[in-house]
C-alpha cells in the first residue's frame, strides 16, 4: 500500500515528506495507522548517520495509533484495537525470560539496523528499498509494521499524541528512576537536563517520594517547568560549579543522579556531587569513545556505581499501563510537557524544539 512518510536521504539531512510503498504484513508483522508519533532525540541522531542504518531511511519509533492488519500469527491484538508502539525484544533470551526485554541480546538487529532480522525491507521508494524497521516500526508515516513484543494496547481515555511518547521518552526518564535506580523515599537526586526525558525523570523521583529533588537545565522556562512537576530545586549551569551548588543543597552530596545529557564535562562534575554509595544512572548518548567518568580511586573509596540505562529498564506490557495509572492519577501530567505539530511540519517542529520553544514535540496525523 501507498503511505506518506518522513523520509531522510543522507546524513544531517532535513526530513522530505514522501509517498513510498509499505509491504503488507507478514505472518508475525502488525500493520498500525499512525494517528500520533514523538519526536525522541534518537531519531536526531539515528538522522544525523549516529546509527548503523543506511540512507535513505525512515525513523520514529513513538508512535500510537488505530490495528488495521495482523499476520496469521499474532494473537495478541486485532483490528481495530488502540496501541501505542515501542522498542521490540525477541521474548525468548535470557534478558527477556528475566523481564528485562531493554537488554535482549537481539535488541540492536531488532531495533538499530533498518531492516528485518532477514535483511528485508518494508519501506520502497519507486522500487528502491528504504531502510525501515527502526526500533520495529518506523512510525514516521502515517502507516507503520509493528511486532505483538512492541505494541501495547491503549485504553480509549488516553489521548493518542499523550500515548506517543510513553513508548520511549517518557518510559525511559520516569522508568530510569522508578525502576532502574529505584530510589526510596526520603532520598536525594540529581537530574541533568530539563527535556522530555529529564522532566518525566522528575515525575518519577516524585512518584517515589524523594524528599530533594534538583535539577539542572539552561532553559528558565524548563526549570520553572521542572518546579511545577516536583523538583524542590533548580540550577542554571551558567552559575556556580555543579558540586558546589548541589552540596549547597546536600552537604554530603546526592544518594542518586540521572544524566541525559550525555556530555563528558557534565558527567564528570556529577560525580562529585555524589554521596557515599551514590549511584549515577546515563541515558544521554554519549560521543563515541567517551570513557566512564570519575576518579576510579574515588569510586572505589566511596563504593559509587555508575550505570547505564536502557529504555528505563522497562517491561513496556507491565510498566506502561502503570504510567498510564499514574497519568490518570494526576502524578504525570503529560500536557505539560507535549506541544502537538501537523506531521508535515516535522522539521519546524524539531527547530522549535532545539531552540528550547517546547519540550517535547508529538507530531499528529
Amino acid at each position: 500500500m501507498q503511505v506518506k512518510a518522513a523520509i531522510t536521504r543522507g546524513a544531517g539531512q532535513a526530513f522530505e515528506i514522501a509517498t513510498l510503498e509499505l509491504e503488507p504484513p507478514r505472518a508475525d508483522e502488525v500493520r498500525v495507522r499512525i494517528a500520533a508519533v514523538g519526536v525522541c532525540h534518537t531519531d536526531l541522531v539515528a538522522r544525523d548517520g549516529g546509527m548503523p542504518m543506511a540512507f535513505p531511511a525512515v525513523f520514529g519509533h513513538e508512535g500510537a495509533g488505530v490495528v488495521e492488519a495482523v499476520g496469521e500469527a499474532v494473537s495478541k491484538v486485532k483490528p481495530g484495537d488502540r496501541v501505542g508502539i515501542t522498542f521490540r525484544s525477541c521474548g525468548t533470551c535470557a534478558r527477556c525470560r528475566s523481564g528485562d526485554p531493554a537488554y535482549c541480546y537481539m535488541m540492536p538487529a531488532m531495533n538499530y539496523i533498518g531492516s528485518r532480522l532477514d535483511g528485508s525491507k518494508a519501506l520502497s521508494d519507486e522500487g528502491a528499498a528504504v531502510s525501515s524497521n527502526f526500533f520495529g516500526q518506523s512510525s514516521f508515516a502515517t502507516h507503520a509494521l509493528a511486532y505483538e513484543r512492541n505494541v501495547v494496547k491503549l485504553p480509549e481515555d488516553i489521548p493518542f499524541e499523550l500515548a506517543a511518547p510513553l513508548g520511549c521518552g517518557i518510559q525511559t526518564g520516569a522508568g530510569g528512576v522508578m525502576l532502574a535506580l529505584a530510589p526510596p523515599a526520603g532520598s536525594a537526586i540529581l537530574i541533568t537536563g530539563g527535556g522530555a526525558v529529564g522532566l518525566a525523570a522528575v515525575m518519577g523521583a516524585r512518584i517515589q517520594g524523594c524528599a530533594t529533588i534538583i535539577v539542572l537545565e539552561p532553559h528558565a522556562a524548563r526549570r520553572q517547568l521542572a518546579l511545577d512537576l516536583g523538583a524542590t530545586h533548580v540550577l542554571d549551569p551558567a552559575g556556580e560549579a555543579l558540586p558546589t551548588a548541589v552540596r549547597a543543597i546536600v552537604p554530603m552530596g546526592v544518594d542518586y543522579a540521572f544524566d541525559t545529557t550525555g556530555r563528558s564535562d557534565v558527567l564528570s562534575a556529577i560525580m562529585a556531587c555524589l554521596a557515599p554509595k551514590g549511584v549515577l544512572g546515563v541515558v544521554g548518548i554519549p560521543q563515541p569513545g567517551s570513557g566512564l567518568p570519575g576518579d576510579m580511586g574515588t569510586v572505589l573509596t566511596f563504593g559509587q556505581t555508575v550505570r547505564g540505562i536502557i529504555e528505563g529498564d522497562s517491561d513496556p506490557d507491565q510498566f506502561l499501563p502503570r504510567l498510564i495509572e499514574e497519568w490518570r492519577a494526576g502524578n504525570l501530567p503529560l500536557e505539560k510537557l507535549v506541544k502537538t505539530y501537523p506531521f508535515e511540519a516535522i522539521n519546524e517542529a524539531i527547530e522549535a524544539q532545539h531552540h528550547g520553544d517546547c519540550v517535547k514535540v508529538v507530531l499528529t496525523l
